[in-house]
């Protein structure tokens, strides 16, 4: 019986190995295969898919200190990591329905009374499925798929949260150090109002200067002072966000002192010249999966208009006596086949294939939309990369020039030459050219991180090739 028993499963397994879901083929980029060219654009080098990771993107070692923080302690990927525990017994729960359910159970029942048979007893023993269908059409095998590709687009939704976090971690970092150069700026322009303020007094009590001249004066120094107080606040702001981020307390060490000093330590990440790199991106990555899961419903659904055929089997013993329990004359099987066909059910089996259908053709327009963002996304960044030096070098020209002209316009008013006015305009001048540089140079630094988390990030939490691997379905852990 143990023999039979081994081969009905046997031939149970074969059959179910057919499946009716549609051939799985992925659908060509709906863009185009290399990035675009002009003007806004440096001339890409030819190279294969990167293979770094953020340490070698991100250089800094505070900066990479409060990465390393953040991927232990931020909350967001631990709820990442609970969404794939949670997908990971989703598809085992799905997987144990291919396979029989075997039950095994063991009673004893004593009678007694007046009458005269006196008391029995009766002792049983019995193993056996209950209800295991028959995937003849392959219909769990497809409802197994579709949830072994949930969990597979769940992991790359984790990878996609780390890319985000490892990002948003560097531009709250390159903010604050931006926020610390425009503190200095501050602190600069309140010290040299508050002499302006000291000379155009002294002008005034002397006779020499009109009392508007010390109004103007104070104007600037009340500004900058203004100023100051809202780069102390931003500054505060930008400690709570890294915090966050980070998902604890931060030392103040691993914090930058200008923008000047972290930008530096930035690298671009190599775009190459294929854009097939789009491909390897965890939220492309996912959309796939999703595509391949919807693919699979569809499967399912063809397979729920074919009969279902359930089996129960029982193999057991029962006697009077427990020594005998186990003797031959004590063993007894049953086995019943059943099958069930809906014959009518107002065209609801057609209706779900209708729907796994539809349902697959939304997930393959969001599969390529995730394809054209990402090529917009990194196009609009390559676009940003190819331009940056040429902005950054016209804003340091601007801040060499407004520095010349604010020396000359306070050497001619201190001499008598020119009115008080044409100097304050020259102050204001290198102020807001000043300002204007740091945020070209924040402008510049946060266009790296974009390129990394546009281009997929770090190669090393992706697949080797530009697209989803197989995995054992027996050991997706693995």
């Amino acid at each position: 019986m143990i023999r039979r028993a081994a081969l009905l499963f046997a031939c149970t397994a074969a059959l179910g190995a057919c499946s009716m879901a549609p051939h799985y083929e992925r659908p060509a980029a709906p863009v185009p295969p290399g990035w675009p060219v002009g003007d806004a654009y440096l001339a890409q080098q030819e190279a294969a898919l990167p293979s770094v990771t953020y340490t070698q993107i991100f250089r800094d070692p505070r900066l990479q200190q409060l990465i390393e923080q953040a991927l232990i302690n931020n909350r967001d990927l631990r709820v990442a990591a609970a969404n794939i525990a949670s997908a990971r017994a989703q598809y085992r729960i799905r997987r144990a329905g291919i396979l029989p359910e075997i039950d095994a159970s063991a009673g004893a029942t004593f009678r007694g009374g007046d009458g005269a048979t006196g008391a029995k007893e009766s002792y049983s023993a019995d193993i056996g499925a209950t209800g295991f269908e028959l995937d003849l059409f392959g219909r769990l095998r497809s409802l197994s798929d579709s949830a072994l590709n949930q969990y597979f687009a769940t992991e790359a939704a984790a990878r996609a949260t780390r890319l985000a976090l490892v990002g948003d971690i560097a531009n709250a970092w390159l903010t604050y150090a931006a926020d610390q150069s425009l503190l200095g700026i501050a602190r600069e322009t309140v010290t040299n109002a508050g002499r302006s303020v000291e000379l155009t007094r002294a002008r005034l009590d002397g006779g020499v200067a009109p009392r508007t001249d010390l109004r103007q004066a104070e104007l600037v120094l009340a500004q900058a002072q203004s100023d100051l107080a809202e780069q102390r606040t931003a500054l505060a702001q930008d400690v709570n966000a890294l915090q966050l981020l980070v998902g604890a307390p931060i030392d103040p060490a691993l914090l930058p002192a200008s923008i000047d000093e972290a930008a530096p330590t930035l690298t671009a990440l190599p775009a190459g010249l294929d854009s097939s790199i789009l491909l390897r991106r965890p939220d492309v990555v996912q959309a796939e999966y999703r595509l391949r899961s919807a693919n699979a419903e569809i499967g399912a659904a063809r397979a729920a208009l074919f009969p279902r055929i359930s089996l129960t089997g029982l193999l057991g013993v029962a006697s009077n006596a427990l020594g005998s329990l186990f003797e031959n004359g004590a063993f007894s099987y049953s086995g019943s086949p059943g099958i069930a066909y809906p014959i009518f059910s107002g065209g609801a089996g057609r209706a779900g294939v209708a729907q796994s259908e539809a349902d697959r053709d939304a997930a393959l327009a969001a599969y390529e939309k995730a394809i054209q963002t990402a090529f917009q996304e990194v196009s609009d960044a390559l676009a940003r990369h190819g331009t940056i030096a040429d902005q950054e070098r016209a804003q340091d020209q601007l801040v060499a020039s407004a520095t010349d002209n604010y020396q000359l316009s306070d050497a001619r008013y201190r001499g008598g030459i020119d009115t008080f006015l044409q100097s304050l305009d020259a102050q204001r001048s290198l102020y807001n050219a000043q300002r204007s540089l740091i945020a070209t140079e924040l402008t510049k630094a946060t266009n790296l991180v974009t390129l990394y988390r546009v281009l997929g990030g770090d190669s090393s939490l992706e697949a080797t090739d530009a697209g989803p691997q197989p995995v054992s379905p027996t050991n997706p852990a693995g």
